[in-house]
């Protein structure tokens, strides 16, 4: 196994690399684990998260091999990249990569743990949450930063953003990074990137109400854009799904 850690925490390598080697037997679940799978572990008194990638397909085995950069790398690395611009994401500490003679096999993402309020997910399934439109608009803010910084976050979804409230401001961290772009982004990108956020039309309204006061844009046209690109996310989403029950109804 490979592994490459940042420059702050290289005093560790032995603990991190020995907490990567027991991943299977040791550290606290935080997330289902469906297909990856984050543990929380302590490093010298310091909480940290290890990310484990699940073994990709076959095809993916070869490309991560030979061709790609593994989705703990890139994660890694556009971290840092938006450290360096000022955006929030919890610290990168390492990533570690197991090939074979042939093939990639698994690998794993470290980073520091994150304490935090709520996700973008709560203003979503709960519309009377505290100071919801008040989070909405900075939210909105810090996604309009990401765009003027040449940011395109592939994975602007309501589990993605981090929130915490500090001394009554909001601050926003991105997680699960390995799908980004980094190039400017026309009117169109930037409304398709809030496709994925959310299905209600009132907090589209909300975010294109203060998009526009950010931009030279219209508030109409921002609206209607951004709400154009959601419905069709939505139909996709719902369409996937429907695929799924019923592949899953013949399987069964």
């Amino acid at each position: 196994m490979k592994i490459h850690f940042s420059e702050k925490h290289k005093i560790h390598q032995k603990e991190i690399a020995n907490l990567i080697a027991s991943f299977d037997d040791s550290g606290e679940a935080i997330t289902p684990g469906i297909r990856n799978l984050i543990k929380k572990f302590d490093l010298a008194g310091q909480k940290i998260n290890i990310k484990s990638f699940k073994v990709p397909n076959f095809v993916n085995q070869i490309a991560y091999k030979f061709f790609r950069k593994s989705k703990a790398e890139r994660s890694f690395e556009y971290a840092q990249h938006l450290i360096a611009n000022e955006i929030g994401t919890p610290y990168p500490i390492a990533y570690a990569t197991n090939n074979s003679s042939l093939l990639f096999k698994d690998s794993y993402y470290v980073s520091e743990h994150l304490d935090y309020d709520l996700t973008y997910r709560e203003l979503v399934t709960n519309t009377d949450y505290p100071d919801h439109e008040k989070i909405l608009r900075d939210f909105t803010r810090f996604t309009f930063s990401l765009h003027e910084k040449d940011i395109e976050f592939l994975d602007h979804s309501p589990g993605n953003t981090l929130i915490q409230l500090n001394n009554g401001n909001y601050l926003f961290y991105l997680v699960d990074l390995n799908r980004m772009n980094f190039r400017k982004l026309s009117f169109e990108d930037r409304m398709r990137n809030f496709s994925r956020l959310t299905p209600k039309k009132s907090m589209v309204k909300i975010m294109a109400n203060e998009y526009a006061k950010l931009t030279d844009e219209d508030e109409k046209i921002v609206f209607e854009d951004m709400w154009e690109f959601t419905k069709q996310f939505q139909h996709k989403f719902k369409r996937k799904k429907e695929l799924k029950k019923k592949l899953k109804f013949w399987k069964d």
